[in-house]
């Protein structure tokens, strides 16, 4: 049998996780989480909800139980990298097309310098510049700074040290996106409009050949691992 602590009048003392750090009930967790989330302008790491939360909670139960509840709802409870939100249900987007269609348009330009950072981050200028064919601009890498969508990222151990980019937070959270590993194929970019079929005139296409034709499976490798 167990020792037992005693008080000065022999009466058995509990240990204050039995009563001061009780845990609240699962449901009561849950409704906690939602609130940071609701509130949040931010994504929400399961640390920062620990931090929030009552000494003894399980935010990462308590989330995924308010995930499994907001599926099939307007809005849903989504990961997105090592974060939690509440966002719209994605196939209810077209409610908000107005605010959509009202943001300001990306140049070609820097459309295709997102796209590979997206793809093959991290990655420096140079390359991206080897992959376009064309020099980059430094107002179309500062116009997706600036728009949080891309960052710098480690500094490339090789001669001059160069730095790279990646894509945000903030990139994923836009697009819906979990993780860059779930970045749409080229077909659906195109599809979505955020890539033309054809190059502008004049523009170095990797494997364009003689005829001026392009090679779509060489087109493709552009934005594989």
């Amino acid at each position: 049998m167990e020792d037992q602590l005693m008080d000065s009048h022999g009466a058995p003392i509990r240990e204050e996780s039995d009563t001061l750090f009780d845990a609240p009930p699962m449901a009561e967790q849950e409704r906690m989480v939602e609130a940071v989330l609701f509130a949040s302008t931010e994504p929400v790491t399961l640390r920062d909800l620990e931090g929030r939360m009552p000494h003894g909670c399980n935010p990462r139960e308590a989330v995924e139980h308010l995930r499994k509840r907001y599926e099939g709802r307007g809005v849903r409870v989504v990961r997105l990298g090592d974060a939690w939100a509440i966002r719209t249900a994605p196939d209810l987007g077209f409610l908000m097309q107005k605010e959509t269609t009202e943001l300001r348009k990306l140049s070609r330009a820097a459309i295709e310098t997102l796209a590979i950072v997206a793809y093959h981050q991290p990655v420096t200028r140079t390359e991206i510049e080897e992959i376009r064919g064309v020099s980059v601009s430094r107002g179309t890498i500062d116009q997706l700074m600036e728009m949080d969508w891309i960052r710098l990222g480690r500094r490339r151990m090789t001669p001059g040290r160069p730095v790279t980019f990646v894509v945000t937070p903030v990139f994923l959270d836009h697009f819906g996106l979990e993780s860059a590993r779930d970045l749409p194929g080229l077909k659906e970019l195109r599809a979505a409009g955020l890539l033309e079929n054809r190059p502008p005139p004049g523009a170095l296409v990797m494997g364009q050949g003689d005829d001026g034709d392009e090679d779509p499976e060489e087109q493709a490798e552009l934005f594989e691992e």
